[in-house]
């Protein structure tokens, strides 16, 4: 067979053997029940792995049947009926079965009638079944309580039913729509009539021989009906494997791609804006930002775009290091945009460049410096006026640093021309995003992506395979850090003592955040206020009030040991003008206390901010409550964190923040966070309408399988960067990633 026939035929039975609708398959009714778990399609279906196996029962007679023993038993029925229940609602469904010479009984309870004379139905008394359960004791006798069964049409049948019994049962994630026998059956219904030729596998066959890995087909087959454990766990080895080769690839494909357009060369300048710059810093850069910044300088002077995630310790300094990436650039004729996800961050953004820049940001201004330039703000909700400014200095190239939210990606705003794109938080854009903004270069733009989120190696790898990585672990020198510490919140006197605490620090001439959950004690909340642990192990949020802005605000006012202490609120709910001038007030200390969500969580850097309270933070994750502390402590004064929480110290929530308390090390909490939380918390849908894009794939346990994967996946990707030769992974990709939508992280 020709080359171009081959790919055309394989890339025709990936679609008319996975694609077909389960509709067709199943019939409407079965395929609406699957289509309540996101499955539409066959492929669907065969990619719905179990979740458990049930260990088959010990075939055994009932003469042999011991309490406490999981069981596979032949035998027939000898009467069944049904009652209700004696109390509360509900059917019971009682029946007597023999081997031909012991008997035993049976019990099922269903929660309401159509299910209990369905279990009759299908168990009459003459009926021969195998019944797999634990043996238990009632009433003096030995009984089978709802146990698993499957009857046996024709005595022929028993040989092969007996043979099924001894085999691993697959569990699958069910709903109530359709329970895990139902779902084993419907893929039975579409696994058995395929064969191997249907099932086109992504991975290579070289690949998969050099890992010892099954084929897809046989690794189908083996993980929804394995004849032992052993079957079913090199199945699921082979399914992880190509789980994380087909999300590898997809991201081998982007970098090859953007390293294939051609970017102008932006060379450091002997003199300029950069030299200016370090000149004028009031301190001395760590060892780790000015290496970074060697890395960043020789990338932005090739002329193949840069593609570098920065990232690093809350207070390490990456912004600093930005700058001077951007001031490379400025000096080099080109310009620089700021990308950040909220209007508070990026106006603190353009504050804080061009105050550090000072004159070197007046550019046309009587007080600029020589070769100064000018630092624009661009966000949805500026005045007409502000707008018109902020796009024309971006458009004449004045300003060569321009600041902004999601505004900056729209089609109008023009830039003379864009050389670096810095994307502050990229977990809170989606890759179409960020492109779009590179997008507006005369050429590829080099790209810097930031987290101040520490992000554990191996997921970095899954999430950010596409970049390069750095990352920065020092602090600078003169900050005099954090303690943290947890307070019971029902303790009346430790709480009354946190606020003597505030109080102290305010006037000491000090700041203080108060952070709360909500805004305002109603069940809708805006995108800066999230419970990230909604599995709250210290009890139903009855039990007490989550803390809101607005109350705590109030209680704050009457606080007697806050008498006289200006109390200021901040909330995604409130104008940008509001938000401004109330970060403002706080700055200058105008307004010392500052109670306010999770909208502060990252970029605001206020040196004179030495303490915060964080109440209910069992309702925050470990990442994001270090990303909170991280706003005190930035200046010379020692600093501290009060975590109030209602929950036990012993459970798993009080021993995560007691971790927290423990340690200053973000990546290490990062590890914690990501094993405590579920993997769909940490990474986001990746094809619309599903929770998670993972299905076998766990980026803490799998780490070696992803950088095995990672490995391969580039070489194949090497060789043949359009993957011509591919088509299966090609298409493997397409319908894993859905296109473009390549967003893998949670919008915090």
């Amino acid at each position: 067979m020709c080359h171009g026939c081959r790919r055309v035929s394989l890339v025709s039975l990936l679609v008319s053997a996975l694609d077909e609708p389960l509709k067709r398959a199943l019939g409407t009714r079965t395929a609406g029940a699957l289509g309540k778990l996101g499955l539409e399609t066959v492929g669907d279906l065969l990619s719905h792995y179990p979740r458990r196996y049930a260990e088959p029962g010990r075939l055994t007679t009932m003469s042999e049947l011991t309490l406490g023993e999981h069981v596979t038993i032949v035998a027939q029925v000898s009467s069944v009926g049904v009652r209700r229940r004696n109390r509360g609602k509900g059917m019971i469904v009682e029946g007597v079965i023999t081997d031909g010479v012991s008997r035993m009984s049976l019990v099922f309870f269903a929660p309401y009638a159509g299910m209990a004379h369905t279990i009759e139905s299908q168990l009459p008394v003459g009926a021969t079944a195998l019944f797999t359960g634990t043996v238990n004791r009632y009433q003096g006798k030995l009984q089978l309580a709802h146990p698993s069964y499957r009857a046996i049409e024709d005595p022929d049948d028993e040989a092969e039913a007996l043979v099924d019994a001894s085999k691993p049962i697959p569990i699958y994630p069910a709903s109530a729509a359709i329970d895990s026998l139902k779902i084993q059956a419907a893929i039975r219904t579409v696994l058995d009539p395929l064969r191997r030729e249907d099932v086109p596998d992504p991975v290579p066959d070289e690949v998969r021989r050099a890992q010892q890995l099954l084929g897809r087909f046989a690794a189908l087959q083996q993980v929804h009906v394995p004849v032992t454990m052993e079957e079913a766990y090199r199945a699921q080895a082979a399914l992880r494997y190509e789980e994380a080769f087909v999300l590898q690839a997809a991201l081998a494909r982007r970098r090859a791609e953007a390293a294939a357009e051609p970017a102008t060369a932006r060379p450091a300048a002997a003199v300029g804006l950069l030299a200016a710059f370090d000149a004028r810093l009031p301190f001395t850069l760590t060892d780790g930002q000015r290496d970074v910044g060697v890395v960043l300088a020789d990338e932005l002077a090739a002329s193949v775009p840069m593609q570098r995630l920065l990232q690093g310790e809350v207070g390490s300094g990456k912004t600093v290091v930005a700058l001077r990436a951007m001031l490379q650039v400025v000096d080099a004729g080109g310009q620089a945009a700021l990308l950040a996800p909220t209007e508070v961050l990026a106006a603190q953004h353009a504050r804080t460049i061009a105050a550090m820049l000072g004159p070197l940001a007046e550019g046309g201004m009587l007080t600029g410096a020589d070769g100064a330039t000018r630092v624009a703000l661009l966000t949805g909700s500026q005045s007409a006026a502000q707008r018109r400014q902020a796009l024309a200095e971006a458009a004449s190239g004045a300003a060569g640093i321009v600041v902004g939210t999601h505004a900056l990606i729209q089609e109008h705003v023009q830039f003379a021309d864009l050389g670096l794109v810095v994307v502050d938080e990229q977990h809170r854009f989606g890759v179409e995003q960020r492109d779009a903004l590179r997008a507006k270069g005369r050429t590829s733009p080099h790209l810097l992506v930031m987290t101040a989120t520490p992000i554990p190696r191996t997921v970095a790898m899954t999430i950010f395979g596409d970049l390069e990585s750095s990352t920065l672990t020092e602090i600078p020198a003169g900050r005099a850090g954090v303690s943290t510490h947890v307070v019971p919140a029902d303790n009346a006197a430790w709480v009354a003592r946190t606020w003597s605490r505030i109080a102290e620090e305010v006037a000491g001439g000090h700041r203080a955040f108060v952070v709360c959950p909500r805004i305002s004690d109603t069940l809708t909340e805006p995108a800066d206020v999230v419970d990230h642990l909604a599995d709250d192990e210290s009890g139903p949020e009855s039990r007490h009030s989550i803390a809101a802005v607005e109350d705590v605000v109030a209680q704050l006012r009457g606080e007697p040991a806050l008498a006289g202490v200006e109390i200021g609120m901040l909330h995604g709910r409130l104008t940008p003008d509001v938000k401004d001038a109330a970060m403002a007030d706080f700055s200058s200390g105008k307004v010392p206390v500052l109670v306010t969500t999770t909208v502060i969580e990252v970029g605001v850097d206020v040196p004179e901010a030495t303490v915060m309270a964080v109440l209910d933070a069992d309702r925050f994750g470990l990442s994001q409550l270090h990303q909170l502390r991280g706003r005190v402590g930035r200046g010379s004064d020692p600093a501290v964190c009060l975590l109030l929480t209602h929950a036990d110290p012993e459970t798993p929530t009080g021993k995560r923040l007691a971790a927290l308390a423990a340690t200053t090390d973000g990546f290490e909490l990062a590890e914690v966070d990501l094993r405590d939380r579920r993997e769909g918390d940490v990474l986001g849908a990746a094809q619309s309408g599903r929770t998670n894009s993972l299905k076998l794939l766990r980026v803490v346990q799998d780490r070696r399988v992803i950088e095995r994967a990672r490995t391969d996946a580039r070489a194949v990707v090497t060789a043949d960067p359009s993957l011509d030769d591919h088509p299966v992974l090609a298409a493997a990709i397409a319908r894993t990633l859905a296109g473009e939508r390549e967003e893998f992280l949670d919008r915090a």
